[in-house]
């Protein structure tokens, strides 16, 4: 099987390129077909030799992913299903603002959290993803989606990115020095790892992090998210050192799902224990996944929550929602062509 070069960095396509009796400069030629240019084959690689390029050919691949569909709804949102090489798929998506482009990336196919709203989550977990294939989103994004410069990106698709740390975090760094997206706007979002979240406050980088909370007390969030290893008190001291040492704010993605999770009880508990962090909650209304368990939370709830938070002392936004009309929620997509094909 060809190897594929996607998830190389120019010093690692520098040093391949010596490799196979090349100058090393062509590595770094070959890093900006790769990343900027976001060539699918080597024939585009026009300034690369011609016997070079075949020699890359007998033994190595670009490494892009075939996308299966793409939707793009009337709000800008674009969402891609994609398959890779072994033929497991993934979504993700695009998400154009006034101020911004953003990619949301997943990060593993499948997850192993298991968040019981997510459709992502009740279809079990397979495997990691590769650098390569995390990278590969945002450039199919960036061709799919704008012709705005993809300029931030989220791990928050399909998977949990802190049980896939080094290929993150080397996708981070390529999102950053190869492809051109500011590490300071790169978020990585996680179900409170908390290992993770102590070996990624050791880094001391400018990603961001996102920690997916959902309820404030073990009881209620054991229900919701039954994988979670760690309690509630842990994942709130492990941030405390994260902020602690990177000086960075926190951010604690709160799924609102109507009668479960979105009373005001709640909104004082989680008051209580933010208190005193540098921190901010974004709500995020649940998005049906086409199941009749949960429902989405009602407007008047929605504000209430929200007034009572902010009444409090926390700083609260509410996200937008966005690409209802592409099924723009994680694994909801994939879920549903998986059954036309098996259909």
């Amino acid at each position: 099987m060809l190897v594929p070069l996607l998830g190389r960095d120019t010093s690692e396509l520098r040093a391949l390129l010596q490799k196979e009796g090349a100058p090393a400069y062509r590595g770094g030629q070959l890093a900006e077909w790769l990343y900027r240019r976001r060539a699918l084959t080597f024939d585009e690689m026009s300034n690369l030799p011609g016997a070079l390029r075949t020699r890359l050919q007998d033994k190595y691949e670009v490494g892009r992913s075939r996308l299966v569909t793409a939707c793009h709804s009337q709000d800008g949102t674009v969402k891609l299903l994609l398959e890779l090489r072994d033929g497991a798929r993934i979504e993700t998506v695009g998400l154009p603002y006034a101020d911004r482009f953003s990619g949301c990336l997943s990060t593993q196919v499948g997850c192993p959290v298991g968040c019981v709203f997510c459709a992502t989550g009740q279809g079990g977990f397979t495997r990691n993803l590769t650098a390569g294939e995390i990278v590969d989103q945002a450039l199919a994004i960036q061709a799919e989606g704008s012709d705005r410069r993809l300029d931030h990106v989220i791990f928050m698709g399909m998977g949990e990115p802190l049980l896939n740390y080094e290929a993150v975090m080397k996708a981070a760094r390529l999102l950053n020095n190869e492809v051109g997206v500011a590490m300071r706007h790169i978020t990585l979002s996680t179900g409170g790892i908390v290992p993770g979240i102590l070996r990624l406050a050791e880094e001391k980088s400018q990603l961001g992090l996102a920690v997916s909370l959902h309820a404030p007390a073990d009881n209620l969030r054991r229900r919701i998210v039954p994988n979670a290893k760690w309690p509630v008190a842990e994942v709130i001291a492990a941030c405390h050192q994260y902020i602690r040492l990177t000086g960075r704010r926190v951010t604690f993605e709160y799924c609102l799902l109507g009668g479960v999770n979105d009373d005001l009880e709640q909104a004082r508990q989680l008051a209580a224990l933010l208190h005193g962090l540098n921190c901010h909650v974004n709500l995020i209304p649940y998005n049906s996944s086409g199941t009749a368990r949960f429902r989405e939370p009602s407007l008047e709830s929605i504000r209430a929550f929200r007034r009572a938070l902010a009444n409090l002392g926390i700083q609260v936004t509410q996200r937008l929602r966005r690409g209802r009309d592409i099924e723009a929620a994680c694994g909801q997509l994939r879920q549903r062509i998986d059954k036309e094909t098996r259909l």
